[in-house]
């Protein structure tokens, strides 16, 4: 048995293309908000520039190994959604997706969430356990009605793998799930606006409440690889969306164009609504969002 170095040059390939997708698309995205305040906003190649300088940088700060080890495990779980997502059907940027990919990737969603609050649990903040509690809190509520929607899909396609619930929308717009399984896919864009941290449900942080969090917590290339990985993280989940609702992509245009209309729901949404209480936000997505996850199932 050989390696297949192929692949990994096209892995490496697609892992180059997602950073830099995620970095512009922060730089827009911030500019977009900030004209929707009447600001001007800061330049789009702004995240470049904070990441060389976060990691030109050495923190002074040691609070212990698992402080230091969070950043690399939120990374592990972004790269570990990129890692086993296909990204173009039908062409060669596949990555290591296999059979069952779609439970390691929910996986991972939450591996990566595990592994900053055991990292926050060692930093020097009397109140990281606030951000570490709201976190893990909403975090499992939003996981719920996903996992119903996902579950539902592989019901209705007889598949576990993101292949093939994609092959399985080709032949047209009315092939996408969005229309196959409209409850379902509802009941994921709801989570959605939770996994990407975005107001109403940005609890974790809470910047106008507790200046907390890995902003202020970590310093220089630790904030780095945080930075990095919400380049990585924010597009793989919207490119997981895709895939699972909307058709996949069969050309790299397409799949970004496609992922930019995802990553804005949350974006637009959050520009609307002001910021929830963790009484809010965690029951918020046991209610509608979890009767949608149920429908969804029930409609196959």
């Amino acid at each position: 048995m050989t390696f297949d170095w192929t692949k990994l040059l096209y892995t490496l390939l697609g892992l180059f293309i997602v950073i830099n997708w995620g970095l512009l698309q922060y730089g827009v995205v911030r500019r977009i908000t900030a004209r929707v305040a009447k600001r001007i906003g800061m330049p789009v190649y702004q995240p470049y520039i904070d990441l060389i300088k976060n990691y030109s940088m050495r923190s002074q700060i040691s609070h212990g190994v698992m402080y230091y080890l969070g950043p690399v495990f939120r990374l592990a779980g972004g790269l570990g959604i990129f890692l086993f997502m296909p990204l173009v059907f039908g062409s060669s940027f596949t990555n290591y997706s296999f059979a069952g990919d779609v439970i390691l990737i929910l996986y991972f969603m939450f591996f990566g969430m595990l592994g900053m609050a055991l990292g926050a649990s060692e930093g020097g903040h009397p109140y990281s356990f606030i951000g570490i509690s709201r976190g893990l809190s909403q975090f499992t509520t939003i996981e719920v009605p996903f996992t119903l929607a996902v579950i539902a899909l592989a019901a209705q396609h007889h598949t576990f793998s993101v292949s093939g619930i994609v092959e399985a929308q080709q032949g047209g717009i009315l092939y996408w799930n969005v229309f196959q399984n409209p409850f379902a896919t509802a009941a994921a864009l709801l989570a959605f606006l939770g996994m990407m941290g975005a107001s109403p449900f940005n609890v974790v942080m809470a910047p106008q409440e507790i200046p907390i969090g890995p902003p202020t917590e970590y310093h220089g290339t630790y904030l780095g690889v945080l930075q990095t990985n919400r380049a990585i993280l924010y597009v793989s989940e919207s490119i997981l969306m895709v895939n699972l609702f909307f058709g996949g992509a069969t050309s790299w245009p397409e799949l970004i164009i496609k992922g930019f209309l995802v990553y804005m729901w949350p974006v637009f949404v959050g520009q609307v609504y002001p910021r929830f209480r963790i009484d809010q936000s965690v029951p918020w997505f046991l209610k509608a969002p979890l009767i949608l996850g149920a429908l969804g199932l029930l409609f196959i």
